[in-house]
C-alpha cells in the first residue's frame, strides 16, 4: 500500500466513529464501540508502520532538535507528513472519545465540542472544558437531566 493510500484510508477510517459520536450518541452500538480501544488499533498500526519506515538519520536528528525550521524541513518529506497526520487523526479521535464518554457520563452537551475536535482537536477539548464549567455553574445539581446523571455518577 502506498503512502497516499494509507493516508486516504486513515482519513476515511475515522469518519464513521465521528459520525457515531455526533449523530447517534445514545445508540448502544456507538456506546459499545467508543468504550473499546479497537478504533485505535488500526490507526496505531498504520502510525507504527509509517514511523518505522520514515525514520532516517536526518529525520531522527530533526525530531531530536527543538528548532522549528529543522522540524518543518523534516515535514517536507511526504512519509513524515503522513506519519504526523495519522498521529493527529489518532489523538483527535482519542480526545473526541474522551469528550463523548464524559458527555455520556455527566449529561453535558457535546455535539459542538465533538465537531470542533474533528477539525481542530485541542479547540474541541477546550470547548468541552468550557461547556462543562458553564453547565456546572448555571445548571447546578437538582436542576434537570444533567444533575440527575451527575448524581448517579457520584
Amino acid at each position: 500500500m502506498s503512502i497516499v493510500q494509507i493516508f486516504n484510508v486513515a482519513n476515511l477510517f475515522v469518519l464513521p466513529f465521528w459520525a457515531l459520536m455526533i449523530f447517534l450518541p445514545k445508540w448502544k452500538v456507538t456506546q459499545r464501540v467508543m468504550e473499546s480501544y479497537i478504533p485505535f488499533v488500526p490507526l496505531a498500526a498504520a502510525y507504527l508502520y509509517l514511523f518505522v519506515t520514515s525514520i532516517t538519520p536526518e529525520s531522527a536528528q530533526a525530531f531530536s532538535s527543538p528548532e522549528l525550521a529543522v522540524i518543518a524541513q523534516a515535514f517536507a518529506d511526504e512519509k513524515v507528513t503522513a506519519t504526523g497526520w495519522i498521529h493527529f487523526l489518532t489523538l483527535d479521535l482519542f480526545t473526541g472519545r474522551y469528550i463523548y464518554l464524559e458527555g455520556q457520563k455527566t449529561g453535558v452537551w457535546t455535539i459542538h465540542s465533538l465537531a470542533l475536535c474533528l477539525f481542530a482537536g485541542p479547540l474541541g477539548l477546550l470547548s468541552h472544558i468550557f461547556t462543562y464549567w458553564i453547565t456546572k455553574k448555571f445548571f447546578p445539581p437538582g436542576e434537570g437531566e444533567v444533575a440527575e446523571v451527575a448524581e448517579k455518577t457520584i
